[in-house]
């Protein structure tokens, strides 16, 4: 099918100028070429044609762009043509006559004609129309286009392709990787062509320019290539793979380490909280805190694992909090919180920096947070460098909300969430007959049942579910769902999910899927939580056939890459969101397992009959092990085709049957005899018919397949899931492109070719298209009924993050400047890792294809294809990668067979062509193939088309001469103890190998010779051959006098190809010689320089080949070198060599080396050193320079390495290598000589620098950007500015409270190691803010450099001008700038910290002087086994110069120049010299614990020649991050003793100390340095105070020192504070004071200001090194590459024949001062009150108040009780003490004590300053009730409310904005505070309140004036005034019931008493009556 468009005329255009065309459909571009000074009428006549692939759609649009044409500017658009398809579709012709549309969609004059035609499919596949395409003149034309395109890359050739797809070449796409938009004929009816001879001219190449886009896309030609593979990828042939070994499954070293710092908001009433950390199954416990919520610990736990990665990030870090756990009783859980140790890994630095994690109680779900935990956790693996944020006082007051542990992007708020784990059924298990009984049964009853009984267990964040367990089945049916409950998102990246098989004696796992959750989730603003299926899942591990003891069972775990398909599995995942406040929730997070509704069969895609179809093109390179039986192949599929031990075959599907039929399960035969089924349809053929291999070489054999290809093809039945694959496939297809674009740049940019920014241009252009392409491809099949939610959503984010991708990739391709090429190649990394995420389907469909080679019936060696890659698709770009093509696959053993050196060697190298598609699509399947064969087909399939061959057989063979020029070979590996290696190359192609010669003792070896294979026979036609040739591979080896040769490398390269009808001449041949890099494993192994050229020999035989030259050399034999034309062009170049010395030399066979020389080698000439005579005695060499000329290649690419070697000359004239070093690169030692007209070296001009005391940040703008190209006097006035700010600050002083200066005596180092490191802190924060501003202002830069100079120019003064920001950013107080004039700072001199070494700042100091690293032993075969480390034997110190021998003539003419040194003026002499080493050790941070407990007992160790100085009596105790605050002085002698360590070793009481770490400096190469490494340069000059001047010559003498060796005008001093140092003039301060005050004259500020700016000096200025601190990593030789820790120091050296410096500077550790906190506890309010009264039910409280002020409430001190308080009112009058030591600096108070009783020592704690008042009920008979409390830090605690009333809760919790004091600062507070405490529902409350006063004295005050405790003397506080009642009852019951009842009851108890009296009243009444009454009767 194709729509082919022929533009004719353009009409009534305006004006005169150059037009082009534009013509797109389906985003796909051609360009018309241009017309030039064309008027009204342009008549292009011309026609495009598009392949396309899916029939064209009625509502399809095709575009016309007309532009006027710029060679500068962009093109300008003339009108738009736009037009529906619906009639072409309708119609197949049609001829349009029509107007343009402008921008606005207004119609313009101008009109277009046209014709369109589109072919549609008519029953054959597009059978064509002659004319079609021939006779089209417009098409020959494009023809020759393309052709001149091809003919300008370095790997291309004319070619004859169809026109269609020539004319798609020119669609702006990669020359290289340009594929066809839809091959739709086979190749057979090809119109040949002959080639037109494809010469260059320049202005072709402007033209292709043109016809390539908006005049600005030769970018989309790739013009570098990585190697020759990739460089003419063709459309036969898929890419190999070069890497070979597997690299999962290998373990490797790993550390996690933990610092558990403390916990805030702990839940609970008074605890005593442990915090535990578990990491997989080891668990460390913290120590116990007692009754405290927000406990301190500050401990450093380490886990140590040697395992593979992914068994290391599937690792769950779990921390926990217990409360009162001790050894008795396990305590209770409060929360926990977890993470896998992945997700670490994945931050940036991996690891996590003092961040809190949040606890959540797993056994209540719907209870909230349980408080924070504040932690960091790092995980390093092996040579990952952690960069530790500089450990500094800890003032930043602690946002925890801002700085959760949690990973970018994860919401603070996560909430409960289930993870539903639906596990449906399994197909196709393998048979696990483990136990004998079942054998023995089936033997004896003949019972056959399913050997195996499986279930499926699920592990999740540290938990694990299982299904039941189906007892025999291999088609187990479980529908259950595992649940597990966990925060979402998960902070765990995968779920495991395995099928296990039960077994009485052990289960073991069968297979093992992973599920990434990132790749199942989105977490977008538009995303979608994890969901998956109900889909298939494929396993694979070990092969099927049971063994008892499974060599490669880690494989059915999941470790490393499955060698067979064991299993298939339906399972579905769904995650719900939980409510957590719904009370029906069930709130344990235990795992469940439920039973799952029951899914469809149809639910995963209909079922669909698939194809898969292989030819076997040509098996060589198989390993001599296997060589003597017969050997075969087989191909498999699922478990379609395994014959071995498919025992359990998959089901056809077949009609329901009744249940009970089973019987008659119909399994596929998969004999190849003659069962045809189905009516004559095909069975299966596997694996190819046995042959036995013949020897192609002492290695390796070959199968002698010759004109006879066996073929196989397999039926499968799989459900039609193809779009998922097809999506995947569309995407790999652009990150595929985009990989090979992005290489192709860093090539570019590597070898230095013109214009990579062009070719990045092109990959960006290519990508937005490709982006563009998917969106409209992938949206097809909407109505799939077994589209799964995940296949959606994915669709749908996929769609999205292409779309946006696109975009930025236009937006990035306008961005990319010359000078950003390398930033924007790391964006374009990013889009390329992020296509490679998107494009893996987490949906299986088809499983992969396994490839096997069979010997003597055992699984060999195998071979695994994607099926994915295999896909047969309509559509171009969804069609596999390796689909229809000839692969290259090599054969690999399996499991853990292929570690190590096993896995390097090929087993077997296949050529093989693979097809894999539905059968009813299947016609087409043989179309891929090389041309010229006929089939042989089964008897049963004789005659019918579409039947498959068994075998074909090719009837065309062409004959052909390989000419392998293999040059040179360079940075080998070292394959013998000598460090050095026997190398020769081994090349095969097809079934023929030869060797270059062997060349001995060399890692460079430069072979030059030709290898020519003659009579090669390739089958296939020529034109494809010529295109489409095989691969080449060359392997190194290493040839031992004894045994076999070991292998050392391997690569691949395609040879060019030249036909008999092609003449042997420029553009393409004779080829170039090229760089292939060598692979040994997966690791590099050096390069290869070479060409490959493959010649056709026609019909007169050879004698039409390019003639050879017999051996010239007589030497060397029969050896041919490479032809000239192939080989480097030479000049002469002269190689000088400066030979310092040697060191730190081993021994040698156990002798010491004491005569050793050096020799130099390069391209066989060299020069030899004189010798050391007594290495012992001075190692250093007597003649400094020697050189020797030599004939280099031109190109610097193409130079040979230079080899360094030592030999050690013992008696009787015999000589031992020592060790030697290859220089790969001399490119850094080349010279090239200044550019005397460049206006640096004119110096008339002055460059006058100010420089001011003290510079803030603001001013940055006003300085000067100086470069050496200025001459301008430039002058910066300051003053104005400052004047400004002393007003600013005045103002501010008035506000604020005053805050006192320290004075200077205050100061002492440590403040200005303090200041400085917050300087860095700051720098660090702005350069994060301001690396954005900073790059535009590049920008601006370099565009502001134009002009004569040129773009070199303008890239120095950006440079330049980088530098200046830094130094002023380094400029002194830069902290304190203008811009926050409201604090006032005193000012402190600072010096610099440097994060790292200070080699690393300062280039390693080898600005003159090199040190190259003599290396001995064999490189170590296992990754983890030897380092680099380990194979130095010494070094070699010297330098090299390179250069062209006629010099020009003035450079020799110098002033002062000495012939004998040659390049090297101005060194220094190498005589041995004595100096005085002062090692300054200021502290260690994060040191590894040596200790049991977790600790460490650090001490330093110093060790420089014979001195060894252990400094063990001073240990520090129990720390990990000591402050050692000392230094050392060492007399050394360079260069004897230059090697200083500095170890740091852990103290022990019994038995050795351990060595926790050490660093080592080379002092020699810091002491030579022009850098001045010798005694840092301060930032102020003074001559008294904490900043006195350390080094013994004055600022000027160093100077007038400087000056006189570099040859420099200067320094002239003048008046007023200025110098004059050749043309720059320094300006400063010209007077200093003394110690009394007195100013004096003084010429040392403007000399500093000179050296601080030295490397503004033009010629010889460089940085000087500043008066710093440096960081350098300690290194255990037992954990290489993991850092134990870090160490700070500096290091100052004086040599003795000068001035003696003065006393070392004390930076002894601050020693904490001593104070007395009194608090006094008057009154307490509100209080809640706790008890009920026995008597009167009434509430109350007995109150007192606790303290304590360390945090172990080791001193708590408690008021006496307040009895029976009725209000909550106590009073107390209560004073405590607190004495404490105090460290100012730090903010923490530091305390000693013994950790336990078994402890030998004390050990200091530094914790923060923290008041804590408690209020507590007192209880008689049982424990008190605590009630609320509140804890002041006493640098920053709320003012305390005057009256209680002003006293609320809001104060504590910082919700409202009270004023912060500071103890230190206020002395004396007072006040009333709240105290709260939680309720039932995790609220703080108010519990009470208290009014205390707080007065702080320093020791000395308080001795002064003591006072008592309590209310004891002196100075007694008064009783307080409490009522009465607070007397206990059962002492004065009177008074209290008095109290009680009286106060409460008066009224009730008159009223009683009244009632009482009538009462009694009436009694007597009655009483009395009657005896009155007698009286009365009676009468008495």
């Amino acid at each position: 099918m194709a729509l082919i468009v022929h533009l004719k005329t353009v009409s009534e255009l305006r004006g005169r100028s150059d037009r082009i065309a534009k013509v797109t459909f389906r985003g796909q571009s051609f360009y018309s070429r241009v017309l030039e000074n064309c008027e009204d009428v342009a008549d292009f006549d011309e026609t495009f044609r598009w392949p396309v692939a899916s029939s064209i759609d009625k509502n399809e649009m095709l575009e016309i762009q007309i532009f006027n044409y710029s060679k500068v500017f962009s093109n300008k658009l003339i009108g738009t043509f736009r037009m529906v398809l619906q009639k072409v579709v309708e119609e197949n012709r049609v001829e349009v006559t029509d107007t343009l549309m402008d921008d606005n969609n207004a119609i313009l004059k101008t009109s277009l004609s046209m014709e369109v035609r589109y072919q549609a499919m008519d029953g054959t596949m597009g059978s064509w129309d002659e004319g079609d395409f021939l006779g089209d003149e417009a098409l020959q034309e494009v023809e020759k286009d393309s052709q001149e395109t091809d003919g300008l890359l370095p790997g291309s050739r004319p070619s004859t392709r169809t026109p269609g797809e020539k004319s798609f070449r020119r669609a702006g796409r990669s020359v290289f990787s340009a594929m066809k938009l839809g091959k739709t004929r086979s190749h057979k009816e090809e119109p040949q062509r002959q080639d037109e001879p494809a010469v260059l001219e320049m202005e072709d190449l402007d033209h292709l320019a043109i016809r390539l886009g908006d005049g600005l896309d030769p970018d989309s030609v790739s013009l570098a290539s990585v190697t020759a593979l990739t460089s003419n990828v063709s459309n036969k042939r898929s890419k190999p793979d070069i890497k070979m070994e597997p690299s999962a499954g290998r373990p490797m070293d790993y550390q996690v380490s933990i610092t558990v710092i403390e916990a805030r908001q702990l839940v609970g009433l008074n605890m005593d909280p442990v915090v535990c950390v578990e990491v997989g199954d080891d668990k460390k416990y913290t120590s116990m805190k007692e009754s405290t919520n927000c406990p301190y610990y500050n401990e450093y736990f380490v886990f140590d694992f040697h395992v593979s990665p992914d068994v290391m990030f599937d690792k769950i870090i779990k921390i926990s909090v217990i409360h009162s756990k001790n050894l008795l009783r396990s305590g209770t859980l409060v929360g926990s919180f977890k993470m896998d140790v992945g997700t670490v890994y994945s931050q940036p630095e991996h690891q996590f920096h003092h961040k809190w994690a949040i606890l959540s109680d797993p056994d209540d779900i719907s209870a909230g947070l349980k408080g924070y935990v504040k932690c960091d956790v790092a995980v390093v693996g092996k040579g990952d460098n952690i960069k530790t944020p500089h450990k500094a006082n800890e003032t930043d007051e602690d946002d925890i909300e801002g700085n959760l542990l949690l990973p970018e992007g994860v919401p603070a708020e996560r909430q409960w969430a289930r993870f539903y784990v639906k596990i449906y059924r399994a197909e196709g298990l393998p048979r696990m007959n483990t136990s004998l009984m079942a054998n023995v049964k089936k033997a004896f009853i003949g019972e056959n049942k399913d050997l195996v009984d499986p279930y499926v267990q699920v592990f999740f964040a540290g938990q694990k579910g299982k299904t039941s367990v189906q007892k025999s089945s291999y088609e187990p049916l479980w529908n259950e769902q595992v649940v597990f409950t966990d925060l979402f998102p998960p902070l765990c990246k995968r779920m495991k999910v395995q099928i296990r098989d039960s077994d009485k004696v052990n289960d073991v796992a069968i297979g093992t899927h992973f599920i990434d959750l990132r790749k199942i989730s989105n977490d977008g603003d538009k995303g979608f939580l994890p969901t998956l299926g109900p889909a298939w899942v494929n396993m694979y591990g070990s092969t099927r056939n049971y063994t008892l003891l499974d060599e490669h069972q880690d494989l059915n775990e999941g470790l490393g890459e499955g060698v067979s398909f064991r299993a298939r599995l339906m399972l579905g995942l769904a995650v719900e969101i939980l409510d957590t406040s719904n009370p029906e929730l069930t709130s344990s997070t235990e795992v469940q397992v439920e039973q799952a509704t029951p899914v469809s069969e149809s639910c995963t895609g209909r079922m669909e009959e698939f194809f898969l179809f292989g030819a076997f093109l040509e098996a060589s390179m198989i390993d001599r092990k296997n060589g003597d039986k017969p050997i075969t192949f087989e191909v498999t599929i699922g478990n379609y085709g395994n014959e071995v031990d498919g025992m359990s075959r998959p089901q056809r599907p077949r009609p329901r049957k009744e249940p009970g039929d089973e019987e008659e399960v119909d399994l596929i035969q998969n004999s190849s005899d003659d069962e045809g089924d189905e009516g004559g349809d095909l069975a299966s053929v596997s694996s190819t018919p046995p042959m036995r291999p013949q020897i192609t070489d002492r290695n390796y054999f070959h199968l002698p397949y010759l004109e006879r290809k066996p073929c196989i093809y397999i039926k499968s039945w799989w459900p039609d899931q193809r779009r998922r694959l097809y999506n995947a496939n569309i995407m790999d297809h652009i990150a595929d492109k985009l990989e090979e674009g992005l290489n192709d740049v860093q090539e570019m940019i590597k070898t230095e070719k013109s214009y990579p920014e062009r070719r990045l241009r092109g990959v960006l252009e290519e990508l937005s298209c490709g982006c563009h392409r998917f969106l409209s491809l992938s949206d097809k099949d909407q109505g799939h009924s077994s589209r799964t939610k995940l296949d959606r959503e994915r669709l749908k984010s996929c769609m999205r993050e292409l779309e946006s991708m696109g975009q930025q990739a236009k937006s990035l391709r306008a961005q990319v400047k010359r000078h950003t090429v390398r930033d924007k190649l790391r964006l374009c990394q990013n889009f390329l890792q992020k296509l490679r995420f998107l494009a893996d389907e987490p949906q299986h469909s088809i499983p992969d294809v396994f490839i096997w080679m069979m010997s003597n019936n055992k699984r060999i060696a195998y071979a695994r294809v994607p099926s994915k890659d295999l896909l047969f698709s309509i559509v171009e770009e969804e069609l596999g990668k390796d689909c229809a093509k000839v692969k290259t696959l090599f054969l690999k053993l399996p499991g853990k067979r292929g570690f190590g050196s096993a896995g390097w060697t090929v087993q077997a190298k296949l050529e093989l062509y693979l097809w894999l598609g539905l059968s009813k699509q299947r016609k087409d399947f043989l179309c891929g193939l090389p041309c010229g064969f006929e089939e042989i087909k089964a008897a049963q399939g004789l005659g019918l088309h579409s039947f498959p061959p068994i075998s074909l057989v090719y009837t065309k063979k062409q004959v052909f001469q390989l000419r392998a020029h293999m040059y040179q070979a360079r940075s080998l590996f070292a394959a013998d103890s000598s460090g050095l290696s026997d190398p020769f190359a081994r090349v095969f192609f097809i079934n023929q190998s030869q060797c270059t010669e062997v060349l001995n003792e060399t890692l460079c070896p430069t072979w030059d010779q030709m290898l020519v294979f003659d009579n090669l026979e390739l089958y296939g036609e020529a034109h494809e051959l010529r295109d489409d040739p095989p691969i080449i591979v060359i392997e190194i080896y290493d040839q031992d006098t004894m045994g076999k040769a070991d292998f050392m490398g391997r690569t691949f390269a395609k040879p060019l190809v030249k036909m008999a009808d092609e003449a042997y001449c420029p553009p393409r041949f004779p080829p170039q010689l090229e760089y292939y890099q060598i692979y040994r494993g997966n690791a590099t192994a050096g390069d290869l320089l070479a060409a490959f050229e493959l010649l056709q020999i026609g019909p007169s035989g050879k004698a039409d080949l390019p003639p050879i030259n017999g051996p010239v050399d007589m030497d060397r034999g029969p050896i041919m070198p490479v032809p000239v034309g192939i080989r480097p062009v030479l000049s002469k170049y002269r190689v000088e060599v400066l030979f310092w010395g040697l060191r730190d030399l081993k021994r040698v066979n156990l002798a010491q080396v004491d005569r050793p020389r050096v020799d130099i080698e390069c391209a066989g000439k060299g020069v030899q050193s004189s010798l050391i005579h007594n290495y012992k005695k001075n190692p250093n060499f007597n003649t400094l320079v020697k050189w020797f000329e030599v004939d280099l290649p031109e190109n610097e690419l193409l130079h040979p390495p230079l080899n360094i070697r030592v030999v050690d000359c013992r008696a009787f004239g015999r000589y031992t290598l020592v060790g030697s070093h290859a220089v790969s690169s001399l490119r850094r030692f080349i010279y090239r000589p200044p550019d005397r007209s460049a206006p640096n070296w004119n110096t008339t001009g002055e460059v006058v620098v100010s420089m001011e005391p003290e510079v803030p940040v603001k001013k940055l703008e006003t300085m000067v950007k100086l470069d050496a190209t200025s001459d301008a006097v430039v002058k910066v006035d300051v003053a104005e500015e400052e004047k400004e700010k002393k007003k600013k600050k005045k103002k501010g002083a008035s506000d604020e409270a005053e805050e006192e200066e320290p004075d200077e005596s205050m100061l002492d180092w440590w403040s200005k190691y303090f200041a400085s490191i917050d300087t860095m802190k700051e720098q660090l924060r702005q350069h994060e803010s301001s690396g954005t501003d900073l790059e535009e202002k590049e920008e601006m830069d370099t565009t502001e450099g134009s002009g004569p100079k040129g773009p070199m120019k303008s890239k120095e003064k950006s440079r330049a001008s980088k530098e200046e920001k830094k130094k002023k950013n380094q400029s002194p107080g830069s902290v304190q700038g203008s811009e926050a004039p409201e604090k006032k700072k005193v000012k402190i001199d600072e010096l610099k910290v440097y994060p790292k070494e200070l080699e690393s700042e300062f280039d390693n100091f080898e600005d003159w002087l090199h040190t190259f690293n003599l290396l001995r032993g064999k490189t170590g075969d296992d990754e983890d086994g030897s380092t680099e480390e380990e194979r130095i034997v010494g070094r070699f110190k010297g330098s090299l110069c390179v250069y062209k021998v006629p010099l020009p003539e003035d450079v020799a003419r110098e002033a002062g120049y000495d012939p004998t040194y040659g390049m090297f003026q101005g060194i220094p002499s190498n005589d041995p010299i004595n100096v005085l080493v002062r090692v300054y050790v200021v502290r260690a941070t994060d040191l590894h614990p040596a200790d049991i407990n977790g600790k460490a007992d650090p001490y330093i160790a110093i060790k420089l020649g014979k001195t060894d100085i252990r400094d063990k009596e001073n240990y520090i105790s129990k720390q990990l991050n000591p402050i050692f605050g000392k230094s050392f002085d060492i007399e050394a002698s360079f260069p004897m003793e230059s090697m200083l360590t500095v170890a740091v070793y852990d103290w022990d009481l019994v038995g050795t100390d351990d060595l926790i770490g050490e660093t080592k400096i080379d002092l020699e190469n810091r002491f030579y340095s022009k850098h001045r490494a010798t005694c840092g340069i301060a930032q102020t000059y003074s001559i008294h105070g904490y900043n006195i001047w350390r080094d013994p010559m004055k600022p000027s003498q160093i100077l007038t020192r400087l000056c006189k060796e570099g040859k420099v005008d200067g320094p002239h001093f003048g008046p007023h504070g200025r110098v004059k140092v050749a043309n720059r003039v320094f300006t400063g301060p010209s007077e200093i004071e003394d110690e009394n005050g007195q100013k004096k004259p003084t010429d040392e500020h403007v000399a500093l200001s000179a050296l601080r700016h030295w490397e503004d000096i033009p010629r010889v200025g460089c940085r000087l090194v500043p008066e710093h601190v440096e960081t350098r990593p300690l290194l255990n030789p037992d954990k290489p590459g993991i850092e134990q820790g870090r160490l700070e120091l500096w290091v100052d050296m004086f040599p003795m024949d000068m001035p003696a410096p003065g006393t070392p500077l004390d930076i002894s550790p601050r020693k904490p001062k001593k104070y007395e906190l009194r608090v006094i506890v008057w009154n307490t309010d509100e209080v809640v009150l706790e008890d009920d009264d026995f008597f009167t039910g009434e509430k109350s409280s007995d109150i007192f108040v606790r303290g304590w002020l360390k945090g172990q409430q080791e001193d708590k001190q408690d008021t006496d009780v307040h009895y029976h308080s009725l209000t909550g009112e106590g009073n107390f009058n209560w004073r405590y003490l607190f004495p404490f030591d105090y460290l100012a600096a730090e903010e923490k108070i530091v305390m000693s004590k013994k950790e336990s009783m078994f402890s030998w020592d004390e050990t200091e704690y530094k914790i923060p300053a923290r008041l804590t008042l408690q209020i507590w009920d007192a209880d008689h008979f049982s424990a008190d009730d605590f009630l609320g409390a509140i804890e002041l830090d006493l640098n920053r605690f709320p003012r305390g409310a005057k009256t209680a009333k002003q006293c609320t809760m809001e104060m504590a919790t910082g919700e409202v904005d009270v004023p912060l004091v500071s103890i230190f600062k206020q002395k004396r507070v007072k006040g009333w505070w709240p105290l709260l405490a939680r309720n039932e529902n995790d609220e703080f409350e108010l519990t009470g309140k208290v009014e205390a006063e707080l007065h702080l004295l320093t020791a000395e005050e308080a001795e002064k004036n003591p006072v008592g405790l309590a209310r004891n003397e002196p100075d007694p506080l008064e009783k307080p005034n409490r009522p009465d009642t607070s007397f206990i009852w059962f002492l004065n019951p009177l008074k209290s019931a008095r109290y009680f009842l009286w106060h409460t009851y008066r009224w009730l108890l008159l009223k009683l008493l009244l009632f009482l009296l009538l009462l009694l009243l009436l009694a007597l009444f009655l009483y009395s009556l009657p005896g009155y009454l007698a009286k009365k009767i009676l009468g008495a």
